[in-house]
């Protein structure tokens, strides 16, 4: 059996054949229908419909249907006509080296964009209102999609509603489809399966529980769609819209569902085939031949305008979800603090505060500011104390939430509390490298030397 073999290798394999100026002859077009057949009924996903199909490329060449393609180029786009006439798969596709003779250096166009490329994603940019926006172009393998993933995901993680545009998508790699849709979701979910004929074998892609950055599982999500977005794009898209995560916005999809690799015919011409098929956990099924179907169906130039009405209105909505969870949150926490000593006991004031950074609302670094807020602002020492303290229980690596609490016991007059909370400061920097580490120290010795009980 020949096997696949990667898009590079068979761009260098067809960019280096010589392209034929003369008539193509009865003999190459028999040997090159008969080999798509061959290929066909060894790697298609749908055996019968591959048998089929290298039947009718045969009716087809014995009645001339090839007969007046006298060219590479012509010869390719009938015999993917033919093809199509039969399998309904967009991916099915008869390439060529390329019409006019032109023929680029494949190594160094790969290495021109190995440097310049950017995996897809073209514009990463915040719109008014806190609307996040990102044109993705396509989906890279991994190894070079996930740090441009993890960066533009970055500048996104504070919107308040976010528009993916995939409308100049045309697909690529599952397992980034998989990695940009786990931004999405904070819980395991299944997003799609892909069956393989080789092996008999189904792969599922289930949302990862690690990314590299913040994972936003509910702020609202558009993404625009054209008749030119295909293939993993679609995935991308369906996932989303099967799961309800995403409003889809614009035209429906190429239609495009059955995944696969280029495969040589000869030193002229190559074929894609699809060697799997896409199973959609939630429909079981698929859009290969319908497309997506975006809930909002707008013109593909005016996809985008439609998106920012809609997600203006949601971000709108979100804030206010936002305000009224951090207020039910952050009220109670600082009602006790405010009573502090009387009212809820120390525990019970660090649950509060846990319950805050377990949902995002408060991070290290605010505590220990509300900590000094308590302490030079309000002139509350001892509740100061016990929000440094706080700080400490739920961030134990931290140096400088040991170092604020030792601060806090000094001006309280517990030195030799102050002492061993800077000295667990001076310890965990020591062990983390931490910049002020020179800064931890001079405090636990100035303690050491002139400190009261």
């Amino acid at each position: 059996m020949i096997q696949q073999i990667s898009c590079l290798t068979l761009g260098i394999l067809l960019c280096c054949a010589p392209l034929q100026a003369q008539t193509l002859s009865a003999e190459f077009k028999q040997q090159s229908v008969h080999q798509i057949g061959e290929l066909l009924q060894q790697q298609y996903v749908f055996p019968e419909v591959a048998k089929t199909t290298a039947e009718h490329l045969e009716a087809r060449l014995k009645a001339g249907a090839f007969d007046a393609s006298n060219d590479l180029k012509s010869f390719a786009a009938l015999l993917t006509t033919e093809l199509q006439s039969i399998t309904h798969d967009k991916h099915i596709r008869v390439r060529t080296a390329g019409a006019g003779g032109r023929r680029a250096d494949p190594l160094t166009s790969f290495l021109d964009n190995r440097r310049g490329g950017t995996a897809g994603f073209t514009e990463v940019k915040m719109y008014p209102d806190n609307i996040g926006y990102l044109d993705l172009r396509g989906f890279a393998p991994p190894v070079e999609g996930k740090p441009m993933a993890d960066h533009c995901m970055g500048l996104l993680a504070s919107s308040d509603a976010i528009i993916i545009d995939l409308r100049h998508n045309g697909g690529g790699n599952p397992a980034m489809v998989q990695y940009l849709c786990s931004y999405f979701f904070d819980k395991k979910v299944h997003l799609n399966s892909l069956y393989f004929r080789e092996g008999n074998r189904t792969e599922e892609f289930w949302t990862l529980d690690q990314v590299g950055g913040v994972k936003m599982p509910e702020v609202p999500l558009f993404i625009l769609t054209s008749n030119y977005t295909f293939s993993g794009a679609e995935e991308f898209s369906y996932n989303m819209q099967s799961r309800k995560r995403a409003t889809l916005v614009g035209e429906t999809t190429g239609g495009g569902a059955n995944p696969g690799g280029m495969v040589p015919v000869n030193e002229q011409l190559g074929i894609f085939i699809p060697g799997g098929r896409a199973i959609n956990p939630v429909t079981q099924t698929n859009w290969e031949g319908v497309g997506v179907i975006p809930e909002v169906k707008v013109p593909g130039e005016e996809a985008l305008d439609k998106a920012m009405e809609l997600a203006k209105e949601a971000a709108a909505q979100y804030r206010r979800q936002n305000q009224e969870r951090d207020m039910a949150l952050a009220g109670p926490l600082f009602d006790a603090l405010s009573q502090y000593p009387k009212g809820k006991n120390d525990a019970e004031v660090l649950a509060l505060f846990k319950a805050c950074v377990d949902a995002g609302l408060m991070t290290e670094m605010d505590i220990n500011m509300a900590g000094y807020d308590y302490l030079m602002g309000l002139d509350k020492p001892k509740t100061a104390e016990l929000i440094f303290w706080c700080n400490t229980q739920l961030f134990p690596a931290s140096a400088n939430a040991f170092d604020s609490y030792g601060e806090a016991l000094s001006i309280n007059g517990s030195t030799k509390n102050a002492i061993k909370a800077c000295q667990k400061a001076v310890e965990l920097a020591e062990k983390s490298n931490d910049p002020n580490t020179e800064l931890f120290r001079e405090n636990l010795k100035r303690l050491e030397q002139g400190g009261r009980e």
